[in-house]
């Protein structure tokens, strides 16, 4: 052991406490010739750490899936290597020229047997006799199992590109077949049907049409359901008045200089998602959509006028630019405001003869979400009653603050004074600073100027808290059983500790739905950090694999590490030769405005290190989709997992020495 400061360092096992290993590393060494016996003394050290570690979860090892049972050998040893600070070490082996280490994942014996029989040799220069035991798998080994395991889980790789591309189907993919056959034809490997939304009338549609589609282009695609699992969200707010408004676009000196879009359609007809845009605008979306009754609008034509006064008693009036069956699309060159059952006359001709009157049908209630500002209490309440804005006295003073439901009670007895509480994505957070059975008293610590508007439906994170959920809602297990007939692969939300794994196991198990893969979806701290122990229990049935997501997983992180967090997710996935789905988020502002954000170009590069990349809903689908095509083609080129391929490089090209250089 050479001179410098020396550190004891220790493993947590969940199953034996803390274990000391008993080996020190050195830190602080002067560079110098290198010690061969002190590098190879540190190698062995590891390899039996690795060899100990095997056989303290040899339990979990013999219960793995066959196939599995060497990828979780390999799992302990990748944990027993990185149980070290190898920083120094690193060093060292790349000043002689030899593997860091760095890229042993998915081989991490046979990677650390490589680099001490190039040490062995150096010193020595005799071939060392073969390590015993003998490593379970080397790098094509490991290679080949993870590429078998997601060929497994996720189909075949598409012809040309090493990553799968999942897609979340939005609810038109159960109307529109065409749409889904876009989606198939321009890269989709694997369909992702959120459970949280729709039903499975619905999700029946998406399958039928992926189905057809992939068939019709001989294109496997797979399906994967995604169940919602027990998301804590804000609960309903009361309903604001039934009111919808427009106004045209401006310019900088406030003239008009584009009209508001507004849809007429018939209640019960096709949704304004689907409805045809303005003639010569072929993708925008209307400022407006009135329901109105389907007779007044079957007499509506195209240069007819609808003429009303507003909640503020102004006259205005919209010019019908296009109609068709059950929809009119209109222009009006004035703000307005209507409300359920605003009289509506329709008018024609230059000399604007009356054809009909109706009045606008029945309007969703306007949200009046909170706004909560740094300093503000909200009130988070176990009883159901509709949230509402604080209650102000006349010179500002609150007289009662603004209260919202939650949908898990459970967190009640689970919160304590002093956490940390997040909002809808981190758009604001707070602190607890009173918890009874009933409610909870928070105040708001962070909060954009002006502040952050809370609407219902939104997520809440309290990432200090160690929340004890069952992963399976009574939903979830109700939604199963249209899984196991229908999808290949099932997602489970908010994992957090093996028994949520176990308890998948035994559902899809008592469907008969052993062949559909599990996939664990990693979106909380305590998730993110029982990995292991969530990959070892998944590996006992096959195939399996991990969605990073991303979002809440940042939320409950923190943005600052979320970066480290991602990383050793795709370490240690490696490690047990499981295939990982990069999600949340990816290429997101192309999906849903049509034009990316030079950061998400650049995230969606690091993406090609998964299996596969998921992309969200959005208008612009398809668009992002072939962007992504390309990208991943691109990056394969230059990268393989953390291996950078040195493969010409186009700004080298063409270079040619000068004739008086050097050779």
């Amino acid at each position: 052991m050479s001179d410098g400061e020396t550190h004891r360092t220790t493993l947590t096992l969940p199953f034996h406490g803390e274990r000391s290993l008993g080996v020190e590393g050195a830190r602080g060494s002067e560079p110098g010739s290198p010690d061969f016996d002190e590098l190879l003394l540190r190698l062995d050290a590891v390899r039996d750490f690795a060899l100990l570690l095997e056989e303290e979860l040899r339990p979990e090892i013999e219960a793995a899936h066959p196939d599995f049972r060497v990828s979780a050998r390999n799992l302990a040893h990748y944990l027993a290597l990185r149980h070290f600070d190898l920083s120094v070490l690193q060093e060292r082996l790349v000043e002689l020229g030899l593997s860091s280490l760095e890229d042993i994942e998915a081989h991490t014996l046979s990677g650390i047997d490589a680099v001490r029989r190039a040490l062995a040799l150096m010193a020595d220069g005799a071939v060392p006799p073969e390590p015993d035991p003998a490593p379970p798998v080397d790098r094509r080994g490991g290679r080949r199992r993870l590429a078998a395991n997601a060929a497994e889980l996720l189909g075949p790789e598409p012809e040309g590109r090493d990553v799968r591309v999942m897609v979340t189907l939005p609810a038109e993919a159960a109307r529109d077949a065409d749409f889904v056959r876009e989606l198939v034809a321009a890269g989709m490997d694997c369909a992702r049907i959120n459970c949280a939304h729709d039903d499975p009338s619905v999700w029946a549609g998406m399958v039928e049409h992926v189905h057809a589609a992939s068939a019709e282009l001989g294109r496997p695609c797979r399906i994967f359901m995604d169940l919602a699992g027990p998301k804590l969200r804000t609960g309903p707010l009361e309903p604001g008045p039934r009111v919808v408004h427009w106004r045209p676009r401006r310019d900088l000196r406030g003239r008009p200089v584009a009209p508001a879009r507004i849809l007429f359609h018939a209640p019960g007809g096709e949704e304004a998602e689907d409805a045809s845009t303005c003639v010569g605008e072929p993708e925008v979306e209307p400022d407006a959509v009135l329901p109105v009754d389907a007779a007044w609008l079957a007499r509506a034509r195209e240069g007819d006028v609808v003429a009303f006064e507003d909640t503020r008693g102004k006259k205005r009036h919209v010019v019908l630019v296009s109609c068709r069956a059950g929809r009119c699309w209109g222009e009006c060159w004035k703000t307005a405001y209507l409300e359920t059952g605003t009289e509506l006359v329709l008018l024609r001709g230059e000399a604007r003869t009356e054809v009909a009157r109706g009045e606008v049908g029945e309007l969703a209630p306007a949200e009046v979400p909170l706004v909560l500002e740094i300093g503000d209490t909200l009130i988070l309440h176990r009883d159901p009653r509709p949230g509402a804005p604080a209650v102000r006295a006349p010179d500002g003073t609150v007289i009662r603050p603004a209260h919202v439901s939650c949908t898990m009670p459970e967190v009640f007895h689970q919160v304590t004074p002093g956490q940390v509480v997040r909002f809808d994505d981190w758009k604001c957070e707070g602190v607890v600073r009173r918890v009874t059975p009933e409610e909870m008293e928070i105040e708001i610590t962070l909060a954009p100027p002006g502040g952050a508007k809370l609407r219902a439906d939104k997520g809440i994170n309290f990432p200090q808290a160690q929340l004890r959920v069952p992963a399976l809602t009574d939903k979830d297990r109700a939604d199963l059983d249209f899984v196991v007939r229908h999808a290949h692969l099932v997602g489970l939300s908010f994992v957090n500790d093996p028994d949520d794994v176990r308890a998948l196991q035994r559902e899809l198990d008592a469907r008969g739905g052993d062949d559909v893969g599990i996939v664990l979806k990693i979106e909380t701290q305590r998730g993110y950090r029982q990995l292991p122990w969530l990959l070892l229990t998944a590996m006992r049935t096959h195939p399996v694999g991990v969605m990073i997501a991303r979002g809440d997983l940042a939320v409950e992180c923190g943005w600052e590490t979320l970066a480290e967090a991602q990383e050793q997710i795709l370490w240690l996935c490696e490690a047990a030769h499981v295939p990982v789905i990069w999600a949340t988020q990816v290429l997101e502002r192309l999906a849903k405005k049509g034009i990316p954000s030079r950061a998400e170009i650049t995230d969606a590069a690091m993406a090609e290190r998964a299996e596969c990349v998921m992309l969200n809903k959005g208008r612009y689908l398809t668009r992002a989709l072939l962007t992504l095509d390309g990208i991943l083609r691109r990056m394969q080129e230059y990268q393989d997992k953390k291996l950078a391929r040195l493969r010409t490089l186009p700004l080298a090209e063409g270079l040619e020495p000068s004739s008086d250089t050097d050779a």
